[in-house]
């Protein structure tokens, strides 16, 4: 492994290879999406896999991306195209430890129904605060794009979109992530899923009650005092 890889911590890095094993055995991912964790001793770097299916990934596929999210070191394999999602997330958000970017299918839905917002109606998604914002890619490029964010100033304009919250929706695209640490983020990530299915359901049988912003609040406090259960769960599901 290179020295500035190793630098980064064995536990880190077995975290983002357990991560991508996880949202693959949970659905979250297919061979698409992507999981990062900000470097631990070079805060403006993150790490993040090579070009590769997230079932896949292991421990030596782990690279390193300085600030303007491309790749450190020599002969660096070939990077996700949509890496600039999590450097511009780190750049702006200082706090921010870990990023998923996804296609969750069943939050897909809620980014392009204009009125039908995203929003916590379980105790487990606490973490979302309330409405998610939805990041419009027409109004940063235009609407003859791949949707996809290609560049630094993509990225910039999704940070944007999200601004303090947790979970942003992508108009016809997907969802992203942001979090404390990899753990965390993983299970926001699971549970914005489990939220989108149980807000469609509810939505069929009428107008439902969501969280209040203070019981978002203590329920997100309460969860992420219990992360080592689902995670531990998960986590040897991923590998049997």
């Amino acid at each position: 492994m290179p020295d500035h890889l190793a630098e980064a911590g064995a536990a880190l890095i077995a975290d983002l290879v357990d991560a991508n094993r996880i949202l693959y055995r949970q659905g979250i991912v297919d061979a698409f999406g992507h999981v990062s964790a900000r470097h631990p001793t070079r805060q403006s770097h993150f790490l993040l896999a090579r070009n590769l299916a997230p079932a896949l990934v292991t421990a030596e596929d782990i690279m390193e991306f300085d600030a303007d999210s491309e790749p450190v070191g020599a002969d660096a394999p070939r990077p996700y195209l949509e890496r600039f999602i999590h450097g511009e997330i780190y750049r702006a958000r200082p706090e921010v430890m870990a990023v998923i970017h996804n296609h969750s299918p069943s939050v897909i839905p809620f980014s392009v129904v204009p009125g039908a917002t995203m929003q916590p109606i379980f105790h487990m998604c606490g973490f979302m605060g309330g409405p998610a914002p939805v990041f419009e890619i027409r109004d940063a490029a235009g609407d003859g794009t791949d949707l996809l964010i290609r560049s630094r100033a993509l990225g910039a304009a999704l940070a944007q979109s999200l601004g303090a919250r947790s979970v942003v929706l992508m108009r016809g695209h997907g969802v992203t992530i942001a979090a404390e640490n990899v753990r965390q983020a993983v299970y926001r990530a699971i549970y914005t899923e489990a939220n989108a299915k149980l807000q469609c359901q509810a939505i069929g049988l009428g107008d439902p009650i969501y969280l209040t912003e203070a019981e978002a609040r203590s329920a997100a406090e309460m969860n992420d005092g219990q992360l080592h259960r689902p995670w531990e769960l998960w986590r040897t599901s991923a590998w049997d």
